[in-house]
């Protein structure tokens, strides 16, 4: 009588394969434990038959047959003859199964937690554009009759000033007043001399007939500085010095960064005759041949602006230049310097003289030394700022420092936002003065500071 289940030896590992005739047995297909003979005697290699059932070497020879198999056998049996149809696992293969398993279940939970990182991350991002969408009280009242009126004279009471700049200010929904309602100090406008008007825009393409230095900047804070220093029947005369913007620290200057994008030489005297209305009213900082005299508002130069024509007036200056911090960095041997000032002709390198001396930059001339961290001290491509990377932002700031100077890093990484937060953190605790930002709420409303050494989290 031929056996109705035969093994099938494939391969060197031992592997077997359940074999159905169809006049297969019930009471073998019941059988749920066979065994492979690991000697001949016990297998017959003509017809792959098991001639013995009890006999074997041990475990090492068992084939385990799982409960299901019985069924499945059951119903293949009768349409399937002589074919493998499931394999039988040796029972060593028990290991790596449960090994494979557990790999398995370590990638599940790996994907599950960067999936649950990207969701937070993406919320928070989320949630930063629709505040975007619910405006200010002063936004929804801006352009209306009466202006400024019931705003300039006591809204920012409550405002605390905050080292942080504006950066590309004139795309906040209200130029300038967006920053000073956050608290910023520092706002920036990238200036475009074309037919003898400044525009401010970004890009050239950007530029609009409605958008100038004088009615974005120069007109609002001539506005805004006069109701702060009122003349009344109960109050005859400007206080002195001058209050400034905010109500509740009025010694605080107002920073003025003029990007010059168009040529230094041709776009300064524009520049200066549009401050006109400022300096006639005493609001600007300025250098009266002996010391720094400060004001309301300070105007700072950078981009294209010329440093020797800033400097040809030696008793009387209010525009100061922006000085190139990475020029300043304590240690950097004297030739270094030299080189890179005639090769560079970024930022802070505009009508520069060949060699740079420890007094070249100084409050007389210059208020910013300012930088691109990214060329400078490079992104944090592991998370976190190295050591080395660490001792070049310490010897700048102590070399901007040491020449009277206050230290500003362009270019800083705005995603994720925990690493900005970070970097933040990192800059302020190493006497930055400024933070170069983009989300003003983020940078003054938001709790950064205590996350220096957990930002991912």
């Amino acid at each position: 009588m031929q056996n109705p289940i035969s093994f099938a030896r494939h391969g060197s590992d031992g592997d077997a394969f359940l074999q159905i005739r169809e006049n297969s047995d019930d009471d073998i297909m019941d059988d749920t434990r066979l065994l492979l003979p690991s000697s001949s005697n016990n297998y017959n290699s003509n017809n792959g038959n098991v001639i013995g059932e009890e006999q074997g070497d041990g475990d090492g020879d068992r084939l385990r047959w799982s409960p299901g198999l019985n069924i499945l056998a059951r119903s293949l049996a009768r349409n399937l003859s002589q074919r493998v149809v499931l394999p039988l696992r040796h029972s060593l293969q028990n290991y790596s199964s449960r090994k494979f398993r557990w790999k398995r279940m370590l990638g599940l939970l790996l994907l599950f937690v960067f999936s649950m990182i990207g969701i937070i991350e993406s919320i928070c991002m989320l949630y930063g554009i629709a505040i975007t969408f619910f405006s200010e009280d002063f936004v929804q009242t801006w352009g209306k009759q009466n202006g400024l009126e019931h705003w300039p004279t006591d809204a920012t009471r409550d405002i605390l000033p905050v080292a942080c700049h504006s950066h590309n200010d004139y795309w906040r929904p209200v130029p300038l007043f967006s920053a000073i309602r956050a608290g910023c100090v520092s706002v920036e406008a990238d200036v475009w001399l074309i037919d003898d008007q400044l525009y401010v825009a970004h890009i050239r393409s950007a530029v609009s007939p409605n958008r100038t230095l004088h009615s974005l900047y120069v007109d609002p804070l001539v506005d805004l500085l006069e109701k702060q220093n009122p003349i009344t029947r109960f109050h005859l005369f400007k206080d002195r010095p001058l209050q400034g913007v905010f109500d509740t620290h009025p010694s605080q200057t107002l920073v003025l960064l003029i990007d010059f994008k168009t040529s230094g030489p041709e776009t300064l005297p524009y520049v200066m005759s549009h401050l006109s209305p400022l300096r006639d009213r005493g609001y600007l900082t300025y250098w009266d041949g002996n010391k720094v005299v400060n004001g309301p508002v300070t105007v700072v130069a950078t981009g294209n602006a010329p440093f020797n024509l800033l400097t040809a007036n030696s008793t009387y200056r209010d525009i100061f230049f922006d000085a190139p911090l990475d020029m300043m960095e304590d240690g950097e041997p004297e030739p270094l310097r030299q080189r890179r000032l005639v090769q560079d002709q970024g930022q802070g390198h505009s009508g520069t003289p060949s060699v740079v001396g420890l007094d070249t930059y100084n409050p007389s001339n210059s208020y910013y030394a300012s930088v691109s961290f990214d060329k400078s001290i490079g992104y944090p491509w592991h998370f976190h700022i190295t050591s080395g990377q660490l001792q070049r932002i310490r010897a700048q700031v102590n070399g901007a420092h040491r020449r009277g100077l206050k230290v500003r890093y362009w270019g800083t990484p705005s995603w994720p936002r925990n690493l900005r937060h970070y970097i933040w953190s990192v800059l302020e605790r190493e006497g930055v003065d400024v933070l170069n930002v983009d989300d003003l709420k983020g940078a003054t409303s938001e709790d950064w500071r205590h996350k220096i050494s957990d930002w991912w989290f």
